[in-house]
């Protein structure tokens, strides 16, 4: 790769374009409610959902934020009312959930829910004890439909992974009212501030309206009352700083161990400048890009072993690790998997579980081939080799799409529904059925054929509209920040973070054990 080439100063200009735009949306979450209710929190001698955060990890250890535009494209905040991610506190690796006050008192819409299921998710997957920095009204009342029922899921995960011997700690330090108080009740450990955590099933006013008690939030629920009465409270603080305090404390005597393998002790960093990872890829995905100068740029020493590199070479396959960790990579070269490709990806996941080593998928595919030659030859059995490969795959897998991302490819390069431990994407991501150009104009041919059929004329005028309509719609329902707000993935990256993002995943996923498939089902040959 020439990093002097005008092609290469074209494709850098373009992604720091797409980041700039990123860059706009996540300030828009930082700021949470915005300045007038982060004021007023502020006066209430309350700490930010941020700041709780920063003081409750390591200090100058990193945070890997977590589906931080949740929400993007809806009526709701970008962020969703909540901050996720994992962080290191007393050394441990940690999943936590922070409520943002500011945003509606915290209380809890559908798009938040969705990013608390998938921090739950993740936390579960790679077992990540959980630190819940709780301040929420409860659920958002006018959108209850779609957070009561499902929202129980939440309560249940808690006692699962309190089951499954991985702690919950629960530090509260303001509201947790109505279901929102099942969120203390069903931890591990419960840190209460005094004078301002309230924590009830119902308010004085409800309690009023239900029973005539007259009652004041203190004795209903302070936290004074739980730590002293009902017990509900394992520690009281006196402030924000003195439970932020305490959790650290928690997490120090847990006596916490990882399952997984260690990295190895010494490697080397990349030897090729992790900047040129802005000019890798073209705006125009239709231009192919070769992913070994991606790979180049995140594996340690800069050092692949390919696997088959003269057959299947529209996938590329091999050995390499990444700060330490072995991994086994699978990435797109041309866009398209033929039948070899779907061969060579079977074998090298079962390799790869043979060895017990996670794997890397970078996308950048439009998906199988389609023609009747490929279809004579296989195309759809080989594909469901692969599919069923990835399925029932038991390493740990981790993708990022780093291009295209269409069709059944998608769900072959382990996409969202095949449950990667993280997805991340580039800014340059795209993800959908197809390309949106073939999309309208598979439409296009279906709806021609279909006035044909009736005898009735075919209006071109229409056809090119109705075409532009859908690729422009099918375009924007493609691009990283509409699919990062609907929680298809777990955040979209700066291409110069991809080395300490996957670093910092695989330190997570092997918290718990790593251990390969023994099985695949059957193999359609």
């Amino acid at each position: 790769m020439d990093s002097k080439s005008g092609e290469f100063a074209e494709n850098r200009d373009s992604m720091l374009g797409k980041l700039t735009e990123i860059e706009a949306e996540h300030a828009k979450a930082v700021a949470g409610g915005g300045e007038k209710y982060v004021q007023r929190h502020r006066d209430r001698g309350k700490l930010l959902a941020r700041e709780r955060v920063e003081l409750l990890l390591d200090q100058d250890s990193p945070f890997l934020e977590l589906s931080p535009l949740a929400a993007y494209g809806s009526d709701f905040t970008v962020g969703g009312s909540l901050v996720t991610g994992i962080g290191v506190v007393e050394g441990v690796e940690c999943m936590i959930i922070a409520s943002d006050p500011t945003v509606k008192g915290g209380a809890m819409n559908p798009s938040g829910l969705k990013k608390g299921f998938r921090a739950a998710d993740i936390a579960h997957q790679n077992r990540l004890p959980t630190i819940n920095l709780v301040e929420s009204g409860g659920a958002d009342l006018p959108t209850q439909k779609d957070i009561f029922i499902p929202g129980g899921r939440t309560f249940r995960g808690l006692t699962r992974s309190s089951a499954a011997r991985v702690p919950t700690i629960a530090l509260v330090f303001g509201n947790s009212t109505a279901g929102g108080a099942y969120l203390p009740g069903m931890s591990d450990y419960v840190v209460m501030v005094a004078e301002r955590a309230k924590v009830f099933l119902a308010g004085p006013p409800l309690v009023k309206m239900a029973t005539g008690e007259e009652s004041d939030d203190e004795s209903l629920g302070g936290a004074e009352m739980h730590a002293r009465v009902s017990g509900l409270a394992d520690y009281l603080a006196t402030d924000e700083r003195d439970a932020i305090r305490l959790g650290r404390d928690i997490v120090k005597r847990l006596n916490w161990h990882k399952h997984g393998p260690v990295p190895a002790a010494g490697y080397d960093e990349p030897r090729y400048d992790a900047e040129d990872l802005l000019g890798i890829v073209p705006p125009d995905l239709k231009v192919p890009f070769d992913p070994r100068e991606v790979i180049a740029r995140v594996v340690d020493g800069s050092d692949f072993d390919e696997f088959k590199p003269l057959y299947g070479n529209s996938l590329v396959t091999g050995w390499a690790s990444v700060h330490g960790y072995p991994v086994g990579v699978i990435a797109n070269a041309r866009g398209v998997l033929f039948s070899e490709e779907a061969q060579k990806a079977t074998q090298f996941i079962q390799l790869a579980n043979q060895s017990d080593t996670p794997l890397l998928f970078l996308h950048n595919t439009t998906g199988y081939m389609v023609g009747k030659s490929y279809e004579q030859n296989g195309i759809i059995k080989h594909g469901a080799m692969m599919i069923n490969a990835v399925s029932n795959s038991t390493v740990p897998h981790i993708s990022l799409l780093i291009g295209a991302s269409y069709g059944a490819g998608h769900y072959g390069m382990c996409g969202r529904a095949y449950d990667p431990r993280f997805l991340f994407a580039w800014p340059t991501a795209k993800s959908a059925v197809m390309g949106a150009a073939q999309l309208a104009g598979v439409l296009s041919i279906v709806a021609r054929q279909s006035a044909e059929s009736r005898g009735q004329d075919y209006s071109e005028e229409n056809d090119a509209a109705m075409r532009a309509m859908v690729e422009g719609k099918i375009e924007a329902e493609s691009l990283p920040m509409f699919l990062s707000g609907m929680l298809y993935d777990d955040g979209i990256i700066d291409p110069r973070d991809t080395r300490t993002v996957l670093g910092m995943s695989l330190s997570a996923v092997h918290t718990g054990p790593v251990k390969g498939a023994e099985g695949f089902g059957v193999f359609r040959m």
